[in-house]
């Protein structure tokens, strides 16, 4: 008995999940296009992000964390599902006409369904781009009890839309409303209303996606740093803008202005201690609308942008803050993705995850557990524009392979991370045992798909079956 009595008291530190009685609120902020380099924790010179690095300064900064995919909809669907692209459902960016892109099934398991059945209150609000309006893949019938923003991607190209969608509402504006704010502000009304806990607020705000929209007053001081930019002109999708390089900066600006509204609100409501943040990116920088990633060193020491998958296109900002459970000002190397969020959250819950997903819980990294931490046997993304791609990284080694719609068997690049972060002599010719690895790890990982094909010129002919 008294051994028994001693296994209990241990289970707390032996098992990564939280009791129920502890479940944490969950508040997921993912920015839109935001490089690796775009928040001054992370190395950013030409403006400051001061409420996000109070986050790092409080919680727990990774430097090894990978997006989902280099586009937006499959990056979305991998963290909602705990899948990654070889895996899963959205595989890249298909669009639905009028409105909306294809939409994930309606027996999809998400992260927001294995929550709100385990007592948290849902909300996203943001950018979706995971089923049309109504569809199976709409918010509201993959697990949200309440939805604000942009349901269709295309519709996000602009801040200054003429309608949003609440729910299965479509809200009409009038165009000239930035749209951030509007989001903003029934987030908040979210947390405000569910403070009592627990809730799970996603936050896939579109800054800095192109267009490359902000009111003035954020552009303004920007103006003069970037005065060689002031006669360029940037459009993308609705008003055209002027200096779109000073713009950028202003958006960021008011995107960190954000991260404060929500983080102020905790502590105003007395339940920052109860609520874990987490922050990060889709992928890696764009180059729309007139940015100039270049100018602000947007992918850091890494090589490649967004529908890249080398590391520029893919290694993201994670920051984790939870008040007296997590230690402030740490950094981790733990290498983690998008799809491990499923399962950390599950962790944070108190409940289990599902099998054959692709995620791990980091949650012992949070807590500063390392040595319980779980890893990765590796990292895989395919892509399936630009001729075909593929990446994986297996501990310190990161494979690639290219114009696959070509030939399924074109070479494999391979890149020792360690000392070559920005993926710059290829090590093939000298480690076949690792190109060979690396040939094993894809055709593991990838599972083909009636909707993508098998990232071969018989990509196009399997359209017909959907």
């Amino acid at each position: 008995m008294k051994k028994a009595a001693r296994l209990l008291l241990l289970l707390p530190l032996l098992c990564p999940c939280l009791s129920a009685a502890d479940k944490p609120n969950i508040i997921y902020i993912m920015l839109d296009d935001a490089g690796y380099g775009d928040v001054s924790c992370y190395g950013q010179k030409n403006f400051k992000t001061p409420n996000v690095d109070a986050l790092a300064a409080g919680g727990l900064k990774f430097t090894q964390h990978y997006s989902g995919s280099t586009v937006c909809a499959p990056t979305r669907c991998c963290l909602m599902t705990g899948l990654h692209t070889g895996h899963a459902f959205v595989r890249g960016n298909r669009e639905v006409k009028p409105v909306g892109q294809s939409p994930i099934p309606g027996d999809t398991v998400t992260v927001a369904k294995l929550l709100k059945r385990n007592g948290y209150r849902t909300g996203a609000f943001g950018k979706w781009g995971l089923g049309n309006p109504g569809s199976e893949g709409d918010p509201v019938n993959q697990g949200f009890d309440e939805f604000y923003g942009y349901n269709c991607q295309r519709n996000a190209h602009t801040y200054y839309p003429t309608w949003l969608y609440h729910n299965l509402e479509k809200v009409k504006l009038d165009g000239k409303t930035y749209a951030h704010d509007l989001i903003m502000t029934e987030a908040l009304s979210f947390i405000r209303k569910n403070k009592d806990g627990p809730f799970f607020c996603y936050l896939p705000w579109t800054i800095p996606h192109a267009s490359m929209h902000v009111p003035e007053k954020y552009t303004a001081p920007f103006r003069k740093k970037f005065a060689k930019y002031e006669n360029t002109v940037g459009r993308y999708k609705g008003p055209s803008v002027k200096n779109p390089v000073a713009a950028f900066a202003g958006m960021m600006v008011k995107m960190d202005e954000g991260v404060g509204q929500v983080t102020s609100l905790l502590k105003e409501l007395g339940i920052e201690k109860d609520t874990v943040v987490l922050f990060t990116s889709d992928n890696g920088p764009h180059r729309e609308g007139g940015h100039k990633p270049d100018v602000f060193d947007s992918n850091g020491p890494l090589s490649g942008y967004k529908r890249s998958v080398t590391e520029g296109g893919i290694r993201v900002p994670l920051i984790a803050y939870w008040p007296g459970r997590i230690e402030p000002g740490t950094s981790t190397e733990h290498i983690s993705a998008h799809w491990d969020f499923l399962p950390t959250a599950c962790s944070l819950a108190g409940i289990k995850s599902p099998k054959s997903i692709d995620g791990i819980s980091f949650l012992p990294t949070l807590l500063g557990k390392s040595k319980e931490q779980k890893q990765h046997e590796y990292l895989y993304w395919e892509f399936y524009e630009q001729g075909g791609k593929r990446a994986a990284r297996f501990g310190k080694w990161k494979a690639i392979q290219r114009n696959l719609k070509r030939n399924l068997d074109s070479p494999i690049q391979v890149f020792n991370l360690d000392v070559d972060i920005g993926e710059k002599k290829n090590l093939a010719a000298k480690h076949p045992e690792l190109v060979k690895r690396a040939r094993e790890i894809f055709a593991e990982a990838h599972t083909p798909s009636k909707r993508w094909g098998n990232l071969v010129k018989s990509t196009r002919k399997s359209k017909k079956t959907e």
